[in-house]
């Protein structure tokens, strides 16, 4: 009778939750939010960080994006959510994600520094969502809790973490480095650092090419990954040699959209990377075109209207909207994520979920 039992509450159990019983990996979803950032992070004991919730002019699409991955990993809540910094394509989709799971910690960076949008945003809305919550202002050094995963913030609010563990080492990319101006949010990126075992990631936000010189010159703060994550879109604002070269990737993922990061100087600065072995997107960028981009089973998702020749020259990045975030573009049908699963022996899989090809790295 017992065994009867706890076979039918066995058929009971989604197949989401029996897979996160059975989790042993850390899984990264790295969700199509059109350009902003969505990515969610779950440790084997179903620990979570969600960083960001995607773009304010798509907020629902975007929540339900993310929340197709949190029901995926068979989540029942979000431990913490980091707010990288207030742009609209990055707090866009936190308070439909709110009404859907229950969040527990939110993280950012302290006030926000640009006027506009973001500013009445943090005013009128963010304080509400968690005012029933823990609210944490992100330090450089300061931990958060992963399960068996090691996460360590290493900037916030234009401030550095000291020399981490593999890194002090100088940083000839230094002598080449060429700044670019940037708005006053990006620079004040919550960036995290993200060990398991042997595998190594970072997610640094939208950094500026500023704040990696001053992480990484001209010694380096941040050791080499395996997998760098985010790219800021992939836009020529950030992904400066002497962040890109310094952590020696194997691996990026980008959080593109179809006209919204994917420029040339990103797309030359990581593919020159020492050891660089594949770039992931998350879209077909139209500002690479065929000349900069990566082979098509490697992106998971098209461009709005299909051609029938996709272009080879790269088309000239789109001027800047409100604030200096770019309007996501119209791509309400289908989406598709990038999925990274690591083992603590530093193996690590990565399946593109449009096509299922995926590819597994092994210790290097």
């Amino acid at each position: 009778m017992r065994a009867s039992i706890a076979c039918l509450m066995a058929m009971m159990i989604p197949a989401a939750a029996l897979a996160a019983q059975n989790r042993t990996t850390l899984d990264i979803y790295v969700t199509d939010v059109e350009g902003g950032n969505g990515t969610l992070f779950v440790a084997p004991n179903g620990e979570s960080v969600l960083i960001d919730t995607g773009n304010a002019n798509g907020a629902v699409r975007d929540a339900g994006r993310i929340m197709d991955a949190v029901r995926d990993a068979g989540l029942t809540q979000i431990d913490h959510l980091i707010l990288t910094h207030y742009h609209g394509d990055h707090f866009g989709g936190m308070a439909e994600v709110a009404k859907q799971i229950p969040i527990k910690e939110f993280i950012d960076h302290g006030p926000n520094v640009q006027p506009g949008v973001g500013a009445d945003w943090e005013r009128d809305v963010y304080p509400k969502l968690y005012a029933n919550a823990k609210h944490t202002v992100a330090k450089p050094g300061m931990k958060i809790s992963l399960g068996s995963a090691d996460w360590t913030i290493v900037a916030a609010a234009q401030d550095i973490v000291k020399p981490m563990s593999g890194a002090g080492k100088a940083n000839p990319e230094c002598a080449n480095f060429v700044g670019v101006d940037n708005n006053m949010e990006d620079p004040m990126s919550v960036a995290s650092y993200i060990t398991f075992g042997r595998f190594k990631a970072a997610h640094l936000g939208d950094l500026t090419r500023n704040m990696e010189f001053k992480l990484m010159c001209p010694n380096t703060t941040l050791p080499p990954v395996d997998v760098l994550l985010g790219l800021h879109h992939g836009q020529e604002s950030s992904n400066s040699p002497v962040m890109d070269h310094a952590l020696r990737p194997r691996v990026g993922i980008m959080n593109n959209g179809t006209r919204k990061g994917g420029e040339p100087f990103a797309m030359t600065s990581i593919h020159s990377s020492p050891g660089f072995e594949d770039l992931w997107q998350i879209h077909f960028s139209l500002l690479s075109g065929q000349e900069y981009t990566t082979p098509g089973m490697f992106i998971a998702n098209g461009i709005d209207d299909e051609q029938a020749v996709m272009p080879i020259q790269p088309m000239k990045a789109p001027a800047p909207g409100a604030a200096g975030v770019q309007p996501a573009p119209v791509h309400n049908g289908k989406a598709y994520w990038i999925k990274v699963s690591a083992q603590r022996d530093g193996t690590f899989t990565v399946t593109n979920a449009r096509n299922n090809f995926s590819k597994t790295y092994t210790p290097r």
